[in-house]
């Protein structure tokens, strides 16, 4: 059998992709996502992007090899610039009657992609599925506590049902294995470091902050959002100061607790969203970034940061525990222990020498993170589950169709 899955990995598959989410929207999934569909094309496989029409005037690329499906979606409450998809099921069921994919990767789990399984499911097609979101832990950030429990169980239920569920970290598996999630494999994530490099420092932005060249810049990229914890990073950067250190704290990144934020910490600077070499320069021209989140499935952030050069202070979780060997090329503070988090924060902020030295050291673990041995990780599971799925025999029932 195996040399039967090493021939099929040499073989282009036509691959049918679905996500709610993807570019020019910002945020990991949708960063992620398009790294993984760009490095399948350039194994000269055949892609299908299923994704959501994002404006009025969004047209589907094509071209050789690759074509895109536009549905339509309605925007997430308190999340105007994301969207969510519509229930589709006899739509895309016709779509892959007419053009069967080998294999379909859903990259959500919200409608679009519960109706990309059960049209799957429909016609015995291989479906392998990317776990990337905590929605269940978000719940406790917005006072509803209550849905922990049916948000995992609809996750555990949507996810069984695939052939494969990817998640980007070991920990990340062996927390869902004790909920009862089934056939999970780690596919890590990569970081682009001839973007993000320390080479990309840019004094004239330090200055736009307010900071000299010996001042020291603090830096959190995040969605500006309640489960992020991002009062932890304030709390940081209050001790800092109140050290005698003459830093500035610097938020990039944009979101619905940005007017709180920015009533909180009136002397922060708010560089909004940012981009591709803009978002890289941002990076490189601070240099200690603070990553307060306990509830990420991974955190791109986190090499982003370190291949930029920037020594990270983290809990003890998702892709700082992966990436981060604390006292060498970052910190990582107890799970659960805010104020470890601002002693650490506190403590490097005051060594400028072992801070410089955890930046360099940074940057040399980041070179490892290859994007290649990332799509191996991928193309591996889908190989493995287009050579050994079975045809579902418990079809599931079919919702009405809807107007594309």
């Amino acid at each position: 059998m195996a040399a039967g899955i090493a021939g099929l990995a040499r073989t282009p598959m036509r691959i049918a992709v679905i996500t709610e989410t993807y570019p020019p929207e910002v945020n990991g999934v949708a960063n992620t996502l398009w790294r993984m569909v760009q490095g399948l094309r350039e194994r000269d496989h055949a892609i299908q992007l299923v994704r959501l029409r994002q404006h009025a005037d969004d047209l589907p690329a094509a071209s050789a090899r690759y074509d895109e499906v536009l549905l339509r979606g309605w925007p997430i409450p308190r999340y105007p610039h994301l969207r969510m998809g519509l229930p589709c099921t006899p739509t895309l069921i016709e779509l892959w009657t007419q053009r069967r994919p080998q294999i379909v990767h859903i990259a959500t789990e919200g409608p679009l992609g519960w109706s990309a399984l059960r049209a799957a499911r429909h016609l015995g097609l291989p479906v392998v599925s990317d776990f990337r979101t905590n929605f269940h832990a978000y719940s406790r950030h917005y006072g509803l506590t209550w849905l922990r429990r049916p948000i995992a169980g609809y996750l555990r239920s949507f996810h069984n049902r695939t052939h494969a569920t990817m998640v980007p970290t070991t920990a990340l598996r062996q927390e869902l294995q004790a909920m009862g999630f089934q056939d999970l494999h780690v596919v890590s994530r990569g970081v682009d470091t001839a973007r993000f490099h320390p080479a990309r420092r840019s004094e004239a932005l330090r200055r736009v902050w307010g900071a000299e060249p010996g001042t020291l810049v603090v830096q959190c990229v995040s969605r500006l959002a309640a489960e992020k914890n991002l009062e932890l990073v304030g709390r940081a950067f209050t001790s800092i100061c109140e050290a005698g250190i003459d830093a500035r704290l610097v938020f990039v990144g944009d979101g619905p607790l940005r007017a709180e934020l920015e009533r909180q910490l009136p002397h922060a600077h708010f560089a909004g969203l940012r981009k591709g070499d803009d978002l890289a320069a941002h990076y490189a021209s601070a240099d200690l970034f603070l990553f307060p989140s306990r509830t990420e499935t991974f955190g791109n952030v986190v090499p982003e940061a370190m291949a930029s050069g920037l020594p990270v202070v983290a809990f003890d979780l998702a892709a700082a525990a992966q990436l981060i060997r604390s006292g060498e090329n970052g910190l990582l503070a107890l799970d659960g222990a805010p104020r470890h988090f601002v002693e650490l924060a506190t403590g490097i902020a005051s060594r400028p020498a072992a801070l410089r030295a955890m930046a360099a050291h940074a940057r040399v673990d980041a070179l490892a993170l290859d994007w290649r041995h990332v799509i191996d990780e991928l193309e591996s599971v889908m190989v493995r589950a287009a050579a050994h799925h079975a045809v579902v025999d418990d079809p599931l029932p079919l919702q009405p169709a809807i107007n594309v």
